[in-house]
C-alpha cells in the first residue's frame, strides 16, 4: 500500500504519538511484512511482526527519509529480526505440548482462517525450497517489501549486479519448478 502525499503528515503525527497515525502505518505495511516473515518460514511470525513494530516505535525519532526509505528501513528491521529468530530457535528447540494441555487451553482464533493462511504459507515455502537462500531473500524482499535492487543490495550487503543475478536465477528456478508441477506461471 502506498500512502502517497499523506505519508509525511502520517509520519509526523506518529512521531508525536498520535494513535490514528500508528494505526494507518500499521495497516498500510503490516500485511506485507507479515507475508514476508511467513514466507521466510519464521515461527511465530505474528509475534515477530509485533517485535518489528516495537523497534519501529522506539527508533522512529531517528528515522529520516521518504515513504520508500521507510519501507526499506522497516523491512531491514524485519529481516534482521527474522535472522535473530532463526538463530534463537536453533539454540532452543521447541518442545511439543501434550494434548491435555491444549484441550484445557480451549479454542483460540478462527481455525479455518488459520488453516488457510498456514496452507498458503506452506505452498509459498515449498515453491521457494528450490532456490538458494540468497535467491529466496532477494525474491521475498522484492515481492513483499517492494524494495529496489539497490535497497536489497544494501540490506544483504551485495552489489546491485549480484542482486539482479540472484533475482534472475531465482525466478528462472521458480518457473522451472512450477512448470514441472504443472502450474502455469
Amino acid at each position: 500500500m502506498s500512502f502517497g502525499e499523506a505519508f509525511e503528515p502520517i509520519l509526523n503525527a506518529a512521531r508525536l504519538g498520535e494513535e490514528w497515525a500508528w494505526e494507518q502505518l500499521y495497516r498500510g505495511v503490516a500485511p506485507s511484512v507479515l507475508g514476508y516473515l511467513r514466507s521466510r518460514g519464521v515461527d511465530d511470525s505474528e509475534d515477530l511482526l509485533g517485535e518489528t513494530f516495537l523497534q519501529v516505535v522506539r527508533d522512529l525519532p531517528t528515522f529520516t527519509g521518504d515513504e520508500r526509505d521507510f519501507r526499506a528501513w522497516l523491512f531491514t528491521i524485519a529481516h534482521h529480526r527474522s535472522l535473530d529468530a532463526v538463530r534463537r530457535s536453533d539454540r532452543r528447540p521447541s518442545t511439543p505440548v501434550d494434548s491435555l494441555t491444549l484441550e484445557l487451553a480451549g479454542p483460540i482464533g478462527d481455525a479455518e482462517e488459520d488453516a488457510i493462511q498456514a496452507a498458503r504459507a506452506a505452498e509459498i515455502r515449498l515453491a521457494l525450497n528450490g532456490v538458494s537462500e540468497d535467491q529466496r531473500n532477494v525474491l521475498l524482499l522484492r515481492l513483499f517489501g517492494e524494495l529496489t535492487i539497490d535497497e536489497i543490495g544494501g540490506l544483504l550487503r551485495k552489489r546491485p549486479g549480484a542482486v539482479k543475478a540472484l533475482q534472475r536465477r531465482g525466478l528462472a528456478r521458480l518457473r522451472k519448478e512450477l512448470s514441472r508441477k504443472g502450474v502455469t506461471p
